[in-house]
């Protein structure tokens, strides 16, 4: 049982170290399973995000109507915006 138990601790430690975010990029702007979306895609700058349209952020596993709107949001503060919705 005790082994049962240094086991599950184990494995819960793992399963968190290995599904956090790695760069800071956009961290406390979206949550952490959009940004690993993006990190996933190799999206780091908003340079980079602005070459994507929303529907193709949209589509990406972790990313949510919550998520765009505060992404659309800091990125019109920085005068960035998805590919075809310049205005």
């Amino acid at each position: 049982m005790i082994n049962l138990v240094i086991m599950a601790k184990c494995l819960n430690s793992i399963c968190a170290v290995s599904h956090t975010a790695k760069g800071n990029f956009l961290q406390g702007i979206i949550s952490a399973p959009a940004r690993r979306a993006l990190e996933k895609e190799k999206i780091n700058s908003l340079e980079k995000l602005s070459q994507y349209s929303e529907k193709e952020i949209l589509q990406m596993h972790g990313f949510g109507k919550n998520a765009m709107e505060k992404l659309k949001i800091h990125m019109m503060e920085n005068d960035r915006y998805f590919k075809n919705n310049q205005s």
